[in-house]
């Protein structure tokens, strides 16, 4: 039975910790998030993407993790991340989804607060939380930073759940030279004015050792930076309750899939590799968990 990610992220804001939601589109990545939540005692966001759904196909995706949830002991949600149509609100939140994320921030204030309200209706109809998002990330920096009093009457006007909010980090890994630059001082200001779980997308660290490793066995990824986790820490202190991570993850299982073929190069068994890839996520995925303090908060 899926927990609704309202219920989660209101506990860790309260206490000040930040849950990890990653990114899933196939079983073994699956298996690997469940993995690294079990060892670590975690309440656990799995979500997927239009894109994943795209691929794996939504009643194949959500059994997955709906089997994977029904026999562990630790709380679990599945979200859809950034749903961009009321269609697919409805096809999720009937199926069995938890949490949907309604991701208007293309369009004008208004358009974005009429579309979130809609969604958060049919969704919390069914006793399934909303992420919205307000202002914009786009992508190698180009954004639009979300403004603390638009934030506060878009949560008044919506009704929504969370907000994920726009303050610097960008989806995907950074291809532009230097480093991310965040607004803390942004996010302070919406977090005394908005009451509800804060959430932060492109938030991934892109671990320079994964990126080199799969650099190392035919990769071309090129320069790449991400969000420094003192930042992330700084972020959680400043109310941030959920936080993306995709990149790191594809970069694991990506480098360690690389690494595998070129090692074991008469290994024709994809279970074989395709559990070595599992491995490389769960202990980033566990990582994830550990600095972002949602250790051992399973039950409470």
């Amino acid at each position: 039975m899926f927990v609704s990610s309202k219920s989660l992220l209101e506990k860790a804001r309260e206490k000040h910790y930040a849950l990890p939601a990653f990114n899933t589109s196939n079983l073994e990545m699956s298996k690997a998030l469940f993995g690294a939540a079990e060892q670590m005692k975690a309440p656990l966001l799995v979500q997927t993407t239009p894109s994943s759904i795209e691929y794996a196909g939504l009643e194949s995706i959500f059994s997955i993790i709906k089997t994977l949830s029904k026999n562990s002991k630790i709380p679990a949600c599945i979200h859809l991340d950034h749903g961009r149509d009321l269609g697919l609100v409805k096809r999720c939140t009937a199926l069995g989804y938890k949490s949907v994320m309604i991701d208007a921030s293309r369009l004008p204030f208004n358009k974005n607060a009429a579309l979130t309200r809609k969604a958060v209706k049919i969704a919390h109809w069914r006793g399934c939380s909303v992420e919205a998002e307000l202002g914009s990330l786009g992508r190698l920096g180009k954004a639009s930073l979300t403004d603390a009093s638009q934030a506060r009457l878009f949560v008044k006007k919506t009704g929504c759940d969370s907000l994920a909010v726009a303050i610097g980090t960008s989806h995907g890994a950074y291809k532009f030279k230097g480093k991310p630059k965040i607004d803390l001082e942004r996010l302070r200001e919406i977090s005394e004015l908005v009451s509800v779980p804060l959430v932060l997308h492109g938030a991934s660290s892109v671990d320079k050792k994964l990126v080199k490793k799969a650099n190392r066995y035919g990769a071309k990824l090129g320069h790449t930076a991400g969000v420094p986790m003192k930042d992330l820490k700084r972020a959680i202190k400043l109310g941030a309750a959920k936080i993306n991570i995709d990149t790191d993850l594809r970069l694991a299982f990506t480098a360690a899939l690389r690494e595998f073929h070129a090692k074991n190069p008469k290994d024709f068994d994809p279970r074989n590799a395709l559990e070595f890839a599992g491995q490389s996520v769960k202990k980033v995925a566990a990582e994830k968990i550990r600095a972002f303090g949602a250790k051992n908060r399973a039950r409470g």
